[in-house]
């Protein structure tokens, strides 16, 4: 077990530094971490499916025994930008129609995590897996931004060494480390290289530029009855290296951290085969100045108050239902509901990050051996949306407005190896 563990947890983390990025639905954060979770609208606060508790909820890792968890995603995004109502003036391009940003749109997104109960009363574990990211590949230049084609991508990429302890027979505390490794490259954006910069040899078309960082999640899991288990986490701000090739464009010199966020979340047993789950999550991107800085910021592109993506904070819904129709078969379905973290003013720079989608159905199931090895599935639809611009390019860029759209297919699949026997 221990030499299988060791070659699984290098090949993923080998894996992790080649893949390229998912666009992740809640913002750019993922719905769910682990394909159980998944299954069931992303809710796990109160519930940890697997070892990947450490992603939502460290203090879960008491609750789910001695296990390997190797997973894998592959999502399809499906996104446009439209430009309409633009007016510049006679002798430039007509830039008003519809942008496809499907240049590239099949992506692969491995994770695995390791729990090992030491003690009775304390489990240690190891999380590696996406924490979000977003990708917008354009098949043509957006006149607006510059003269080749456009797009960004982000890479964010946790490994969480995560430490729970059981106190009395119904609470448990977790905390884990959040080592993050973060990755941005842009293209297309040639327009912004002068005097609206601090950096213009800084802003676009420079390759891949990594940061490195760290932060801390913490969570509490209460058993209140044989029916009812709470839960509550909180994970800190992940302060990062900046994104030296990129000072020019983002706030504070290339300052890109990523948010803090909070969440706490219910489990209800009706009876001995179906749960049903609900948690609540609150991400603060508005605290972030390269996030949250309205696009229609006077500053430099680079400078403290320069041009973002003007985001705000976002409340997302989370429930879920997970049914045992036999010891060997369980059946998940869930739903979440994010809000979108701009308003209409701010559709301009987000024709680069077009997070629109907000209502995501999911569904899954688990096949459990009698030896107590799993293999899970889970499949995500997240509905096609539209956001409208209001008066969101600025007149001196001809004005008028950019509207957004994207809809999303995911299909997860997750081996389960472990030393506990099914009871």
């Amino acid at each position: 077990m221990k030499h299988n563990a060791a070659r699984a947890i290098f090949a993923v983390i080998v894996s992790l530094s080649m893949i390229p990025s998912a666009f992740a639905t809640d913002g750019y954060f993922l719905t769910g971490y682990g394909t159980k979770q998944q299954g069931q609208g992303g809710a796990g606060v109160a519930k940890p499916g697997d070892s990947l508790a450490g992603a939502t909820n460290p203090a879960g890792l008491t609750l789910v025994g001695n296990r390997l968890d190797v997973g894998l995603t592959l999502f399809r995004p499906v996104r446009f930008g439209t430009i309409t109502g633009n007016q510049l003036p006679s002798g430039y391009p007509d830039v008003n129609g519809t942008y496809d940003a499907n240049r590239v749109n099949n992506f692969e997104l491995p994770e695995l995590g390791y729990s090992f109960q030491y003690r009775p009363n304390l489990a240690l574990g190891l999380a590696i897996y996406g924490n979000g990211g977003l990708n917008t590949s354009y098949k043509t230049a957006i006149p607006l931004l510059g003269s080749t084609r456009g797009g960004v991508n982000i890479e964010q990429v946790f490994l969480s060494p995560t430490l729970a302890y059981k106190v009395g027979a119904n609470n448990s505390f977790g905390i884990a480390a959040n080592i993050a490794i973060q990755l941005f490259a842009d293209e297309g954006l040639q327009n912004f290289e002068s005097a609206a910069s601090v950096a213009p040899t800084k802003v676009s078309n420079n390759g891949n530029s990594y940061g490195v960082g760290g932060g801390v999640r913490v969570g509490w899991l209460g058993v209140l009855n044989k029916f009812v288990s709470v839960g509550a986490t909180y994970q800190s701000r992940t302060y990062m290296s900046k994104l030296n090739r990129y000072s020019g464009l983002f706030a504070e010199h290339g300052g890109f951290d990523i948010p803090a966020n909070f969440a706490g979340g219910a489990a209800v047993k009706l009876g001995s085969k179906t749960t049903l789950l609900y948690d609540e999550e609150r991400i603060l991107y508005g605290a972030v100045k390269s996030i949250a800085n309205s696009d229609a910021n006077q500053a430099q592109l680079g400078s403290d108050n320069g041009p973002g993506f003007g985001w705000h904070d976002i409340n997302v819904l989370k429930a879920g239902i997970d049914h045992a129709i036999n010891p060997a078969l369980t059946l998940r379905a869930g739903y979440n509901h994010g809000g979108v973290p701009f308003d209409n003013s701010q559709t301009f720079f987000n024709l680069l990050a077009p997070a629109v989608t907000k209502d995501h159905l999911h569904v899954g199931a688990t096949w459990t051996a009698k030896s107590g090895n799993e293999i899970s599935f889970a499949y995500i639809h997240a509905f096609n949306n539209t956001v409208n611009g209001v008066n969101s390019i600025p007149a001196a860029y001809g004005g008028g407005n950019a509207n957004l759209s994207m809809y999303q297919n995911s299909f997860q699949v997750a081996f389960a190896w472990s030393r506990d026997k099914k009871k």
